[in-house]
């Protein structure tokens, strides 16, 4: 038995010693991207695109879609959700891999903004800390903002406004429903759900979108129907 609590013991001094090493290397690389460029000037650089658009300019429909697939609890945390960090380290468990991350808006801005697509423990903890900065500096609003002006939809499109002009022809505030929940499902992986290269695999996605959406109280049953219908 004494060796048994021994060997226990000694277990939990490795995890801990092992867990602050990894946090300390994470917070090393969050200061360090930080020395190199400050967070207002990597912002000043996502608003200095000519295709950056406010979210006063794009419909309530496509941010509401980009909350309901990406981020449900956007409002509700402050950074980092840990439900749904549980969830997919549970996952990651069962599938002795890295693919889930359970990362929130933020979070994902924080990557698009300083760090690399690498799964790596030490990224995702420096992924944490930047996104704690993120919702110091900034509101909700700005975030989402800054998100939807920073992230990937295929084809060559960094923004929104860009999409947009690609795909539909028009600007972000001319969207019609059916157009903004098609977009809003496309950064989560571009190459596959990008419309014109897998309009098959987007139009599912694009479903799975008005699911989240109906979930989470955004439409009702008939919306949801009318939209894939083309008919809002």
């Amino acid at each position: 038995m004494k060796q048994i609590k021994k060997a226990v013991f000694l277990l939990l001094v490795i995890f801990l010693l092992a867990g602050g090493i990894l946090v300390g290397s994470g917070y090393k690389m969050y200061r360090d991207a930080l020395d190199q460029k400050s967070l207002a000037e990597r912002i000043s650089e996502v608003q200095a695109n000519p295709g950056y658009t406010p979210v006063s300019d794009l419909p309530q429909t496509y941010l509401d879609a980009v909350i309901a697939v990406e981020d449900h609890r956007f409002y509700k945390h402050h950074g980092i959700d840990l439900l749904a960090i549980g969830r997919a380290a549970w996952n990651d468990l069962n599938s002795l891999s890295l693919k889930e991350g359970g990362s929130t808006i933020t979070q994902q801005l924080a990557k698009n903004l300083y760090f690399t697509q690498e799964k790596k423990l030490t990224r995702k903890i420096a992924e944490v800390f930047m996104a704690f900065k993120l919702e110091a500096d900034y509101d909700k609003e700005e975030i989402l903002e800054f998100y939807v002006n920073s992230i990937y939809f295929g084809d060559g499109y960094y923004c929104v406004k860009d999409a947009c002009k690609g795909y539909f022809g028009k600007d972000p505030v001319q969207m019609t429903a059916y157009e903004a929940t098609l977009l809003a499902g496309i950064p989560n992986a571009p190459s596959i759900y990008s419309p014109t290269q897998n309009p098959d695999l987007a139009a599912r996605r694009q479903q799975y979108v008005l699911l989240q959406m109906y979930k989470y109280g955004y439409l009702n049953k008939a919306e949801c129907a009318a939209i894939l219908e083309n008919e809002i």
